[in-house]
């Protein structure tokens, strides 16, 4: 059974920096394309960046663009999502998701497999 299971998440404030990390245990992370999601209270459930299997391809959505960074290892079955410049309206509950096909997608939908979140929290 594959699980992910994210860590990183925590308070900073305004302009810091924090670094997500997802495990992924039960089958090599690098038979999946991998997502990271967020969903501010409230709200849906939103789309922040994707990375495909073997890591060469990203694609971020508009306002994360120069501010995060998604990348993973495959050797540790780790992908990761570096947030710098962080915004008080960064504040969300992050998700990471692991889509079988290698491809990557901007849609929840198409994801197999997602972590619990993890709690971010911006001060201003």
């Amino acid at each position: 059974q594959v699980q992910l299971v994210e860590s990183g998440g925590g308070t900073v404030q305004a302009g810091g920096s924090l670094r997500l990390s997802c495990v992924v245990s039960g089958r090599p992370a690098s038979d999946y394309s991998m997502g990271w999601f967020r969903q501010p209270p409230g709200e849906e459930r939103r789309f922040v960046a994707a990375i495909a299997w073997n890591g060469e391809n990203t694609f971020y959505a508009d306002n994360m663009k120069g501010r995060f960074t998604i990348f993973r290892d495959n050797a540790k079955n780790t992908a990761y999502l570096q947030m710098n410049g962080l915004k008080h309206e960064d504040t969300s509950v992050y998700y990471c998701a692991a889509r079988e096909t290698r491809g990557m997608s901007i849609s929840s939908e198409s994801y197999d497999y997602w972590g619990q979140g993890t709690q971010v929290t911006v001060s201003s």
